[in-house]
């Protein structure tokens, strides 16, 4: 009887479910996808997603959990199974995308591209995933927000100046956008100062950007551009 060296469950991830296929390989290197099956991608659907990888794998060997990075709709299930201990790989979706491509897949669905992902999970070594530091949760989302206003404020003064060379430019239009600049101005910097109060709290993140901030480089709108060689 041949037996089993590896085992993943490969989930492609959206917004409101999760299509799971199951895959193991056997000491000959031949690989099987042997189930496949849908759930909510809520906490409750994680629960019985991971009550039916126990139910159908080898309980003498480890599964390995495979999903895209999709946006922020994995974080939840990925955080679920990290809490849980089980082993978790999450790849970037150019990975997965590249690889499909050499599949004779001809329709891409949820279905196959769960499939995709169970097959790179079976071919490829992948790291262990582990939740990040409570910190880099919080700077991420506080720079997003912030990248989101200097966005909006760069749409809003485009719209501003447009207003105001045109032939006949509306002067309350012109009051409004300012009002609401004025706002966004205001947001960028109470944000900016949520930044510095949380990396106060946090030593190693300082020494870090210390270092960051040794490299050679430059600014441009505010984004931090390194400089690998002798042009930008």
């Amino acid at each position: 009887m041949k037996k089993i060296v590896r085992q993943v469950a490969g989930v492609d991830v959206a917004q409101k479910e999760l299509v799971v296929c199951l895959g193991r390989m056997y000491d000959d290197l031949r690989q099987e996808l042997y189930a496949s099956k849908t759930f909510a991608n809520t906490s409750k659907g994680f629960i019985a997603f991971v009550q039916w990888v126990t139910k159908l794998s080898d309980t003498g060997l480890s599964v390995r959990f495979i999903m895209e990075a999709t946006g922020v709709y994995h974080e939840s299930l990925a955080y679920y199974l990290d809490e849980q201990g089980l082993e978790v790989s999450i790849v970037l979706p150019n990975k997965i995308s590249n690889y499909a491509r050499t599949l004779d897949v001809k329709t891409v669905t949820d279905k196959t591209a769960s499939e995709a992902i169970a097959r790179f999970g079976l071919e490829r070594k992948l790291d262990r995933w582990s939740r990040p530091k409570g910190i880099f949760k919080k700077l991420k989302q506080l720079t997003r927000e912030r990248w989101q206003l200097v966005d909006e404020r760069t749409v809003l003064k485009n719209q501003l100046h447009a207003e105001q060379v045109e032939a006949e430019p509306s002067k309350k239009s012109i009051e409004r956008m300012k009002k609401r600049i004025a706002l966004l101005d205001k947001q960028e910097e109470e944000i900016r100062e949520e930044l510095k109060t949380l990396l106060k709290t946090d030593s190693e993140m300082q020494q870090l950007i210390l270092l960051i901030c040794t490299l050679p480089g430059r600014f441009i709108n505010g984004r931090c551009y390194i400089r690998r060689n002798k042009r930008f």
